[in-house]
């Protein structure tokens, strides 16, 4: 840990010490929310998001706060190990090739339904809470194993122990969206009507435990996460296809799977209590996971220390230095794609728009992996072979 600082309500500790002030004044009005537990724990990867900063760990006495989890519901990283020790640029490209024709990316979907045994099952009837799940399922099934947009990315990596590895970034696609908007505004409503309005800022609206709609937004919260995981699972499925189409009979084994956007109920100091991470990955004591770099920096395979003084957490990435219009206005494209043909990436910078995804708009993935050494210690480094960004 990095700072401390004791002026509000309860402590905020800091895993880094250049916090931007915006997201700075976000994590002050956490650390005020009358429902916050404890202290408020912001990860090295910290950067402003909407209401909340992503990297940030927010713990709650009977009540959950919608934004605190953010708008993609369940977005985590998945990661794979093959039984390959490397790849040819040739092979890498071919590879790519398919993997682009069997998973869409950005806006687009399937043309056709996935089988729907790939998508979670919906709550029994008799104790669904899903309205806004139910509403969304049978688009949904279009868009199961399909990457996004954003930071998203399919990326083949060659790892410190000697084998390749595919590590895939995605998200619940609109699904989750259109929950978290559907249960913030709500929040909104609830908040004011209890007229703590002038004390909690909107962003931060929240449902108390006694409210139905605090049982219905965990629930539908908990379809999305589910959704997710079948969506990078689903990835995962077609990558390995196109892996294999081109390497040959191979293996894959050590699949992973942590989701950054949740809450989830867990004892923390004495207390039993409602853990919300905004850009956060679970660290506990030997828990497996994984922490990215940019397309242009290694990634890690980590195992976590469980520390209390994080809630048990650690960064999701490497964070943003700039915003995205930031990137595409200061940054170059040629020195970034150069950056990336040097270290010999297959790299998704083709033109302005990508500016937004090259290494120049990340922190330094080694400084915050430093800056984390009390969470999580690395297990394997993965440098970055190929990349498709969404």
């Amino acid at each position: 840990m990095k700072k401390t600082i004791t002026t509000e309500k309860i402590p905020l500790y800091l895993w880094l010490d250049d916090l931007e002030d915006g997201a700075l004044l976000q994590a002050l009005d956490l650390a005020n929310l009358p429902v916050a537990f404890h202290h408020i724990a912001i990860m090295p990867d910290s950067h402003i998001g909407f209401g909340m900063p992503i990297g940030g760990i927010l713990a709650t006495r009977d009540a959950v706060v919608p934004n605190a989890v953010g708008v993609d519901i369940g977005c985590g990283m998945c990661s794979l190990r093959t039984s390959l020790t490397g790849l040819h640029p040739a092979q890498l490209r071919e590879i790519m090739g398919l993997i682009r024709r069997l998973v869409p990316v950005g806006f687009q979907h399937h043309k056709e339904d996935q089988p729907e045994s790939v998508m979670p099952a919906l709550p029994d009837e008799s104790s669904r809470l899903t309205p806004v799940s139910e509403r969304e399922f049978a688009k949904a099934r279009r868009q199961v194993g399909t990457l996004g947009g954003g930071n998203h990315f399919i990326e083949l990596q060659q790892g410190s122990d000697g084998y390749v590895w595919i590590m895939i970034h995605s998200g619940s696609r609109n699904i989750g969206l259109q929950v978290a908007e559907h249960y913030h505004k709500l929040a909104m409503a609830r908040t004011e009507a209890r007229k703590e309005k002038g004390a909690v800022p909107k962003d931060l609206s929240f449902f108390r435990a006694d409210d139905p709609l605090y049982h219905a937004y965990l629930a539908e919260m908990r379809f999305c996460i589910a959704f997710a995981l079948a969506n990078r699972k689903l990835m995962m499925q077609r990558v390995q296809e196109a892996v294999a189409a081109v390497a040959g009979d191979i293996s894959f084994s050590g699949f992973i799977n942590k989701p950054h956007n949740f809450a989830d109920t867990e004892t923390h100091y004495g207390e039993e209590v409602l853990v919300h991470r905004k850009g956060a990955t679970r660290a506990r004591e030997g828990e497996p996971g994984m922490i990215p770099g940019s397309q242009g920096s290694p990634s890690y395979i980590v195992r976590g220390k469980g520390n209390p003084l994080s809630f048990a957490s650690c960064s999701h990435g490497a964070g943003r230095v700039m915003s995205r219009n930031a990137a595409r206005r200061k940054l170059d494209l040629k020195a970034e794609q150069q950056k990336l043909e040097k270290m010999g990436v297959l790299h998704a910078v083709r033109g302005k728009r990508d500016l937004d995804e090259a290494p120049s708009s990340y922190k330094n993935i080694r400084k915050v992996m430093a800056n984390q050494q009390d969470l999580v210690e690395i297990v394997t480094e993965l440098k970055p072979l190929a990349v498709i960004k969404g």
